[in-house]
């Protein structure tokens, strides 16, 4: 045998001899969540299933997943890219289905059995859901749970007979968690924030009058608008008999921070954030975050991002329910056809945002 035999014809024997080489021949679906391979004359990746012509093992080379593949400078057959598309369907009926569990049980069921109802393990059930929703499941509880529970408090009834009714299994269980939940006592929400402190300033900026808000449990309201007594006035009637105190020079430094960002964009927000929402307002919101800063995306995107298609509309609603101007950039959000439609400050303050933030 020449050199030259004796060095093309190991790789071969290498990719014959190879046990995902013989599910590619078998064109075996268990295999497809386990690896791709490339075709390196085509430069395109295919899963293991795949009906297109096999090529010659020699110029095959295999790769974890598609974005493996996709980092070597492979791209997605026909086939592959259906399959992505499919899978990320299954995904989202998947999470869809665990979110009912999880909203339909009386007591949060494990990670294990929402895997195990999924089909999954529990490691790869944990990724999928936080990748469908951008909450963990634990975290997705908790926010169901924080919902439920501010809903049984606006009822008539005992604190004892709403905290029942959010699926609380004990009085200790519950005020363990309920600052966590509610971001103050049960009686203090139930009393619309009685003897709750909240903090505040306004200030101006080129976008207009500006008010920050913070509780204990860190900023809960950014405000943008042009009268600074409507401001206030707007907090006062969402943190109806809280302990709204306008703050000292110690605090403006923190609005001084949520200014320094809306005049330039690129130094970027880091803030602690008192979010109040809905488990799906949370969901969306957590979308919107991540986001690219000089990037938009539209209704239906996020809808897609978080699991929920057909949901544009109440992105959109959620979008109009954020409280928290700018650290929630709700105004990275415009319609499919890239129109900026509406903003709870203002089209043109969200146009000014986004011209700001493109440039770079």
């Amino acid at each position: 045998m020449s050199t030259a035999n004796s060095l093309t014809t190991p790789p071969q024997q290498h990719t014959e001899n190879d046990p995902r080489w013989a599910a590619v021949l078998a064109r075996d679906p268990a295999a497809d969540s386990q690896f791709v391979y490339a075709v390196k004359t085509t430069g395109v990746y295919c899963r293991a299933s795949s009906p297109s012509r096999l090529p010659r093992p020699e110029n095959v080379e295999f790769f974890s997943g598609a974005a493996e593949a996709e980092a070597a400078g492979y791209r997605p057959s026909r086939r592959a890219a259906s399959d992505q598309t499919s899978v990320a369907a299954k995904h989202a009926a998947l999470v869809a289905n665990s979110c009912r569990q999880i909203e339909q049980a009386d007591a949060l069921p494990s990670l294990a059995q929402l895997a195990d109802e999924a089909g999954l393990s529990a490691y790869h059930f944990h990724r999928v859901f936080k990748s469908v929703t951008g909450l963990t499941p634990n975290a997705y509880a908790r926010a169901h749970r924080a919902r439920k529970i501010r809903e049984q408090l606006t009822r008539p009834g005992s604190i004892t007979d709403a905290l029942y009714g959010a699926g609380f299994n004990s009085n200790s269980r519950f005020y363990e968690v309920s600052d966590t939940l509610l971001g103050m006592k049960p009686s203090s929400y139930r009393a619309g924030g009685l003897n709750t402190d909240i903090n505040f300033a306004v200030g101006e900026c080129s976008l207009g009058s500006i008010l920050v808000a913070q509780s204990s449990r860190g900023v809960c309201a950014i405000l943008l608008g042009d009268d600074p007594n409507r401001l206030v006035q707007d907090l006062q009637d969402k943190f109806g008999n809280a302990n709204l105190i306008g703050c000292d020079a110690d605090f403006e430094q923190l609005i001084a921070k949520v200014i320094g960002f809306i005049e330039a964009p690129a130094i970027g927000l880091d803030l602690p954030l008192d979010l109040r929402g809905t488990a799906f307002q949370e969901r969306v919101w957590m979308a919107l975050r991540e986001i690219p800063l000089g990037t938009t995306a539209s209704y239906a995107e996020i809808a897609r991002r978080i699991g929920a298609p057909t949901s544009f509309r109440a992105v959109a609603q959620a979008c109009g329910a954020n409280w928290l101007a700018v650290a929630i950039p709700c105004h990275r959000v415009v319609r499919s056809d890239g129109d900026l439609s509406g903003y709870r400050w203002g089209v043109e303050r969200k146009r000014k945002l986004l011209e700001r933030e493109a440039k770079p």
